[in-house]
C-alpha cells in the first residue's frame, strides 16, 4: 500500500513539475504580448456598442479586431470615446489604432495608416416616413442633414449641398430626424437596418441610396505604426482566406460583407426591442458605478486641490507686490474666459503635443481643478475683504503675523461668508463631470449614453441620470446648510 502511494505521489509531482513551468511560461508570455489600445464609439451598433444583457463590448468591429489580435499577436485593451474625439486620441497616442467603422479616403489617406478593407457598404438616405421631398442626394441641396462632423458621410452630405447639423452619433441624428429637427441622415446602410430592426421604428425609411457612394471601411494607425499596420494588413488578409471574417460577417448580417458582393446585409432578426423599464433596469447598476468610481472621486478630488489653489491664488490677488497680483489676474481671466470643455482638450489632447502626457482621471482632475480654482479665487478674495481692516490691526498689536493673522483670524470669518457661493461651485462641478467623456472617462452620464445609444430611450435614460445627480445635490445641499448652521454659531446676532 506504501508503495502504492510513493508511486502516485511521485506521479502527481512529476505532472505538477511538467505543467506548472509550461503555465508560467504562458503568464510571461502573455505579459510580453505588445498592448494595442483599440479606440471605438461603443454606440454604434451593430458595428460596437455593449450588450445590454451582459454590459460587456462587442459588436462586429470589435469581434473583427479580437480576430486581428490573435493572429497577430497582440493583447487589447479597449478605449472608448465618442467619434469626434477618436482621432484626436488616436494623434496624442492615446489609442493606438481605431476600430469603430473608418472609411477610407484621400484625406484620411494622407494622415494616417489605413489598413487593407474589412468592411464594404454603401450609403443610404433615411427620410422621415412619407416625405417624398427627398428621394435622392440632389433633393438634399438646401435641407438639413444630421451626420457626426468628421465622419465620411457629413463629406457625402455636404457635397450635395446639405446643411449639416453636427451630432456625436447615429442615434442622436435618427431622434433628430423623427423629432423634426433635421430633413434626414445620410449614413451606412448596415447601421440604418440595424436602427429599424431593433427599434422597430415607423417613423423613417430608406429613401434610397446616396448616389452611387459606397464605403470601404478600415483600421486607423498613426502614420509611424508601419509596423502593427503590416500586421495588421497580413492577419486581415489571413482570416479572409481561412473563412473567418466570413463567419463574423454571416453572423452579425447574414450576408459576407468583407467582400464587395457578398450579398446584402439582413438585420431582420435584430437584438430585439426591450421596454422602457427593462433598459431602465438593465442600465441602473452600470450608472450608480460609474457614479461611485469616477464622478464623485473627480468631483471630490477636483474641488479639494481646486479650492487649496483658489486660497493662493486669492492671496496672489490681493498681495502688494504687482507682479503676483498680476499673475493671478491673468490666471483668473484666461481660467473664466475660455470653456471647461477647451481645457480639458488642451490638457488630454494638446500638452501631449509637448511631452506632458496624463491617464484619463488626472488629466480631467487637472482640468476641472485649475476651473475651480479659477472661479473660486474670487469668492475667496471677496470673502477675505469682507472681514473688517481692523481684523488685521488688532491682530498684529498682540503680535501675531500676517500668516498667523490669515490662519486664526481671518480665514475662519472669512469661510463663513465664502460657503454658500463655494457650495455652488460644488455642485456646478459635480454636473461639469459629465464632460469627463470627452477625456475617455466612463462616468455616470457616460453610461446613460452607452444605453441609450443602443435603446434609444433618450427620456427615460436621460432622466433617471439627472435623478441621481439631483439625489447628490440634494445631499451637498444639506452638508451646505449643516456646515452653515456650524460656523454662525459663534457669530453675535
Amino acid at each position: 500500500m506504501g508503495h502504492v502511494l510513493r508511486r502516485v505521489v511521485g506521479l502527481l509531482v512529476l505532472v505538477m513539475v511538467m505543467f506548472v513551468p509550461v503555465g508560467a511560461a504562458a503568464a510571461q508570455g502573455a505579459e510580453q504580448q505588445p498592448v494595442v489600445r483599440v479606440g471605438t464609439e461603443g454606440t454604434y451598433p451593430p458595428f460596437s456598442f455593449h450588450d445590454p444583457s451582459t454590459q460587456e463590448l462587442t459588436g462586429y468591429d470589435i469581434e473583427v479586431i479580437k480576430a486581428i489580435a490573435a493572429k497577430a499577436g497582440w493583447r487589447l485593451e479597449f478605449v472608448e470615446t465618442q467619434w469626434d474625439a477618436i482621432f484626436p486620441a488616436l494623434d496624442a497616442s492615446r489609442i493606438d489604432v481605431i476600430a469603430n467603422q473608418v472609411s477610407d479616403n484621400e484625406e484620411r489617406k494622407a494622415k494616417y495608416g489605413l489598413s487593407t478593407t474589412y468592411t464594404y457598404s454603401h450609403g443610404v438616405i433615411v427620410r422621415r416616413k412619407g416625405d417624398d421631398r427627398i428621394k435622392t442626394l440632389a433633393d438634399l441641396r438646401g435641407k438639413t442633414t444630421a451626420q457626426s462632423a468628421t465622419s465620411n458621410w457629413a463629406k457625402v452630405a455636404k457635397d450635395a449641398g446639405a446643411n449639416v447639423e453636427a451630432v456625436e452619433g447615429f442615434a442622436q441624428a435618427a431622434a433628430l430626424l423623427q423629432q423634426g429637427r433635421v430633413d434626414a441622415i445620410v449614413n451606412d446602410n448596415i447601421a440604418v437596418l440595424d436602427y429599424l430592426a431593433s427599434t422597430g421604428s415607423q417613423d423613417v425609411e430608406i429613401a434610397g441610396a446616396a448616389g452611387n457612394e459606397s464605403s470601404e471601411q478600415v483600421l486607423a494607425f498613426r502614420k509611424s505604426d508601419q509596423t502593427r499596420l503590416d500586421q495588421a494588413d497580413q492577419a486581415i488578409a489571413a482570416l479572409k482566406a481561412d473563412g473567418t471574417l466570413n463567419g463574423i460577417s454571416q453572423k452579425y448580417f447574414k450576408a459576407n460583407v468583407s467582400v464587395p458582393d457578398g450579398g446584402s446585409a439582413d438585420l431582420s432578426g435584430g437584438r430585439g426591442h426591450r421596454s422602457t423599464w427593462e433598459v431602465v433596469g438593465n442600465t441602473a447598476w452600470p450608472m450608480f458605478i460609474g457614479l461611485v468610481k469616477v464622478t464623485i472621486p473627480l468631483t471630490a478630488l477636483s474641488f479639494a486641490i481646486g479650492l487649496v489653489l483658489a486660497l493662493f491664488v486669492a492671496l496672489a490677488r490681493i498681495s502688494s507686490y504687482k507682479v503676483l497680483a498680476g499673475l493671478a489676474r491673468a490666471f483668473i481671466s484666461i481660467i473664466r474666459g475660455t470653456p471647461l470643455l477647451l481645457q480639458l482638450f488642451i490638457v488630454f489632447y494638446g500638452l501631449p503635443q509637448i511631452g506632458l502626457k496624463f491617464d484619463p482621471f488626472t488629466a480631467a482632475v487637472i482640468a476641472f481643478s485649475l476651473n475651480v480654482a479659477g472661479y473660486a479665487a474670487e469668492v475667496v478674495r471677496s470673502a477675505i475683504l469682507a472681514v473688517p481692516r481692523g481684523q488685521f490691526e488688532a491682530a498684529a498689536t498682540v503680535g501675531l503675523d500676517y500668516s498667523q493673522t490669515l490662519r486664526r483670524i481671518i480665514l475662519p470669518q472669512a469661510a463663513r461668508t465664502a460657503v454658500p457661493p463655494l457650495s455652488n461651485t460644488l455642485i456646478s462641478l459635480l454636473k461639469d463631470t459629465s464632460l469627463g467623456s470627452v477625456v475617455l472617462l466612463t462616468e455616470l452620464f457616460r453610461e446613460s449614453q452607452l444605453a441609450a445609444a443602443e435603446s434609444n430611450e433618450f427620456l427615460a435614460l436621460y432622466s433617471f441620470a439627472g435623478l441621481y445627480y439631483w439625489v447628490i445635490c440634494v445631499g451637498l445641499s444639506a452638508a451646505q446648510k449643516r456646515l452653515e448652521n456650524r460656523l454662525s454659531r459663534y457669530v453675535i446676532a
